[in-house]
């Protein structure tokens, strides 16, 4: 996609049509069935930090398997990395962090409510109470602790704001021991800290989040930055799209020159319509050679790279897609999001693209007798080597339907009398409710075909 397209893009910002799911009805969902906890939940709560539970956990894990197949394991041009969260200090002075990863701050003079000065309407009002604020001053979002015994500032480290200086700092490392030729990528996935001033709208914005950033590295020439460029903001969208986003929900808006990062020659976000409106879902930036220019000065190391072709050595520029994986997993939650009617019962349903759903399918034995429930579980324990599966035989056959279509399970299997007398089970689709005959040695199979991975 043309600069010119991104910009035609980016223009569209009118509303999409009023979305049918909240916020409120997500998060509750998301508490009621075990996606997501608040953190503490049972001390009060730690303010905007999470817990994933059970089906939440499953569907985060699936998400980055989503994004890591698609970034790395089914290309030859990328590779992975895992860097530590605590880096050294002079990494974080070399980056820019230190100085420049800052948010204008203000404070209520009469309620004490802290705001970022640049996301209320009115920088002398408080927007709680009405009371006076204070001039903006510029807050660090670093989150710093300390290493060995003693509190000083000779033991201080900061947990990561991002996950991408691993990757610049080991730079040296990856290209003397990988066989790598520009232009490639190094991807990674990893818990990062920022101490924000107003996290907010559930996991949409938190101080601890999860990210997945790939750094790509092309020769240091404007027209091969463009074409990276444009060609990674649309292999970005298109991989929301391939996972469950719906197109109407997505645009890009290009950031202009003052909004820019510290080390970004420029950057497009790919934003979302959430409940709350417009937002960022995730950003594609061209970081030229900014951070291995910082860190050779900083560490004195030769972070060049020598390119047999031109015979030259020189730093290479760099194209990064960054996401967090919480972002990713609230998109996908909201747009899997339906409501219908199903035999005069709503029925909430979440049509999570099969590969992203928490449990792939649900066995139930039609009755609690006839070895009905002996044979169900003969069938579950043959599809847990392969599959997330689950068991409930709890109530009638429409009302386990129901449960398992409210957290997005694509398939259910129900052993009945039949399966007793021919070895076969009926094997139930969620979004069409149509119901096949299947043979138990072959469901295995015929699942890993509908799921999609093998495709």
């Amino acid at each position: 996609m043309s600069a010119a397209e991104h910009k035609a893009d980016a223009a569209q910002s009118a509303p999409a049509e009023k979305r049918a799911v909240t916020m409120e009805k997500i998060v509750n969902l998301c508490k009621r069935r075990g996606f997501v906890f608040p953190t503490s939940d049972i001390y009060g709560g730690l303010g905007s930090t999470y817990d994933y539970g059970p089906l939440g956990a499953e569907l985060k894990r699936n998400v980055k398997e989503a994004w890591w197949r698609y970034m790395v394991q089914e290309r030859t041009d990328v590779i992975g990395l895992d860097s530590a969260i605590l880096q050294h200090p002079k990494t974080w002075e070399a980056s820019g962090h230190l100085k420049n990863f800052t948010d204008p701050l203000v404070d209520c003079k009469k309620c004490h409510h802290r705001f970022r000065a640049d996301q209320i309407p009115d920088p002398t009002k408080c927007p709680d109470c009405g009371g006076e604020l204070t001039e903006a001053r510029q807050f660090n979002m670093m989150l710093k602790t300390f290493l060995g015994p003693v509190e000083d500032t000779a033991s201080t480290v900061y947990l990561r704001p991002e996950t991408a200086q691993g990757i610049f700092a080991n730079f040296a490392n990856i290209v003397d021991t990988q066989r790598v030729k520009l232009p490639f990528g190094v991807a990674q996935m990893g818990k990062s800290f920022r101490n924000e001033i107003t996290p907010e709208n559930f996991i949409f914005r938190t101080r601890e989040f999860e990210q997945m950033e790939m750094e790509y590295f092309i020769k240091p020439d404007e027209a091969e930055e463009a074409r990276w460029f444009d060609y990674w903001v649309e292999h970005r969208r298109n991989w929301f799209l391939k996972f469950g986003a719906k197109r109407e929900n997505l645009r890009f808006h290009q950031h202009p020159k003052e909004e820019l990062s510290h080390y970004s020659r420029g950057t497009t976000d790919l934003q979302y319509h959430y409940p709350f409106g417009w937002g960022e879902l995730e950003g594609v930036a061209k970081r030229g050679s900014y951070d291995l220019d910082q860190h050779a000065a900083a560490s004195g190391k030769d972070l060049t790279y020598f390119d047999e072709d031109a015979k030259a050595r020189y730093r290479p520029w760099v194209i990064e897609p960054a996401l967090g994986v919480d972002r990713a997993m609230l998109v996908f939650l909201l747009d899997a999001y339906d409501e219908d009617v199903v035999e005069n019962e709503e029925r909430i349903v979440l049509r999570l693209d099969p590969r992203l759903a928490p449990i792939k399918a649900a066995v139930y034995p039609l009755l609690r007798k006839g070895g009905q429930p002996e044979k169900a579980n003969e069938v579950l324990l043959r599809l847990k080597k392969h599959f997330t599966v689950a068991y409930d035989q709890a109530g009638s056959i429409g009302r386990r339907y129901r449960r398992q279509d409210e957290v997005g399970t694509p398939f259910g299997i129900t052993v009945d009398h039949q399966t007793m007398e021919d070895d076969t089970v009926t094997l139930r689709d969620r979004d069409t409710m149509t119901q096949d005959r299947i043979a138990i040695p072959k469901l295995a199979e015929e699942l890993t075909s509908r799921i999609g991975w093998s495709a």
